[in-house]
């Protein structure tokens, strides 16, 4: 086969040298992909060091007795076993489950009900959006601190239970008292933030199917719950799990507005407002105990999994809806036959 040449006699410019393949080889060879990866290479060096690394060593920990200091002591799996003997972690369990039912459920149901407001036509929208937004951003010590004096025994709380002519109640030194003043603490801060991600999902809605059920006569309460509900199934999905996520490892609300009695380390009077993770900073932190806490950490990890998968199977469900009767379903059925 002839090779073109230039006028100079070299072979043409554009002419690429065959690799040991028979193929073209790119100029630049596998070198030109080493600019990319050296630009990147900084996420996963931080990475490396300070998320996989604490993972791994945190696994191995959990079979391990130490205190910190001295040598490790390999126990193998009697940390997990000494746990399920642990009354008071069990205790704070049970207290983790009952605050993050109390929070999340309301939680999300507000956020889902604000959203659909919001995408309303409603004046100064934007303005309602930041507001909403910034409990997000506020720093969760500031905040309970701030609550901590809202819901004292003479607080505001009770203050404006009085004026209507009710009892004060023991936001701080009752067991539900307790858990109702965590729990509200995180729908304050979490329900915009969830407020915004439902907005997200509606205003992804095709504006079809909102003029559809006017004409059909909804109501609002029926376009939210047979319209709305329905299409936000992988939106729900997302805020249901990370909702859990951070719902089932409470520990600033618990350790901040106790810390003027305990300083923190108990979650109030009769420990009703110890959770898992501040059991786990007791324990690791404070006794220095840190095989225990290890195994504290992925046992709750193992709850948190297990929590993950029951709220995936109950919100994505199947297409089961579409075969149910109402205005829904009769617009799936609706955009099923237009498209054929």
């Amino acid at each position: 086969m002839a090779t073109v040449l230039d006028p100079a006699g070299a072979p043409a410019a554009d002419e690429r040298r065959p690799d040991r393949r028979g193929k073209s080889a790119p100029p630049g060879g596998r070198r030109r992909f080493l600019p990319p990866l050296l630009a990147i290479s900084p996420f996963y060096a931080l990475f490396a060091v300070f998320g996989a690394f604490p993972v791994v060593f945190s696994m191995y920990l959990s079979f391990q007795d130490w205190d910190g200091i001295g040598d490790m002591r390999f126990v193998g799996l009697k940390q997990y076993g000494w746990l399920f003997q642990d009354t008071v972690f069990w205790h704070a369990v049970l207290n983790t489950f009952e605050i993050w039912f109390l929070s999340t459920v309301p939680m999300l149901f507000l956020a889902l009900v604000l959203a659909f407001l919001l995408h309303s036509q409603v004046r100064f929208a934007g303005a309602y959006r930041v507001a909403y937004f910034i409990p997000n951003v506020t720093s969760m010590v500031a905040m309970t601190i701030v609550f901590g004096s809202v819901f004292a025994q003479a607080g505001l709380a009770n203050a404006v239970l009085r004026t209507v002519g009710l009892d004060g109640i023991g936001w701080l030194s009752s067991e539900w008292g307790i858990k109702s003043s965590v729990s509200i603490m995180i729908i304050w801060r979490w329900v915009g933030y969830n407020a915004l991600i439902f907005l997200a999902g509606i205003q992804a809605i095709p504006t079809e199917h909102f003029e559809a059920a006017r004409v059909d006569g909804a109501t609002s309460r029926q376009t939210l719950f047979r319209v709305v509900v329905p299409q936000l199934r992988p939106v729900v999905l997302f805020a249901a799990v990370t909702s859990t996520i951070n719902g089932l490892q409470i520990f600033t609300e618990s350790q901040v507005l106790f810390q003027s009695t305990d300083v923190g380390t108990t979650g109030g009077p009769g420990q009703e407002g110890m959770t898992i993770v501040l059991y786990l900073w007791q324990k690791a932190f404070k006794e220095h105990q840190f095989g225990y806490g290890a195994a504290m950490g992925w046992l709750l990890f193992a709850i948190i999994a297990v929590f993950t998968i029951i709220n995936w199977r109950l919100v994505s469900g199947s297409d089961r809806d579409d075969r149910r009767p109402g205005i829904a379903g009769l617009l799936r059925r609706k955009g099923a036959r237009d498209g054929r």
